[in-house]
């Protein structure tokens, strides 16, 4: 199943679920930054909203407190984000990539990984 697009928002809470587990709305809330904190109400409908995309499911109640859980992985959301992104530039990364270089973005760090994982898919299609 793909994963659902995620807003700006969306994606600030789901990072509070994949860092700390399961949470309350007011321990979603807690995570962000006092001067600019959404309001309780509006964490609580981007969780409901959330859970409607299937991307985070209640877990358990404690009191009147539902507790959240992410239902996707970070690297599901990342590659649904990334794709998207590529597809704004027809689905071809050469332009990102010299963009990452020109700015100092991308490090030879990053390009021996690239390489890497780049050997084993050659490597899987030999086989």
């Amino acid at each position: 199943m793909a994963t659902a697009k995620l807003t700006r928002l969306e994606l600030q809470i789901m990072e509070v679920l994949w860092t700390q587990g399961p949470c309350a709305v007011r321990e979603v809330l807690d995570r962000f930054p006092e001067d600019n904190r959404p309001a309780y109400t509006t964490i609580q409908t981007m969780l409901y909203r959330l859970e409607i995309k299937k991307v985070v499911r209640r877990t358990r109640k404690i009191g009147n407190a539902h507790i959240f859980e992410a239902a996707v992985t970070r690297a599901s959301a990342q590659h649904r984000l990334i794709d998207d992104f590529l597809g704004l530039f027809g689905g071809r990364a050469q332009p990102v990539m010299a963009h990452l270089i020109q700015t100092g973005k991308l490090t030879l760090e990053d390009v021996r990984e690239a390489e890497r994982l780049l050997q084993e898919l050659e490597d899987k299609g030999k086989r």
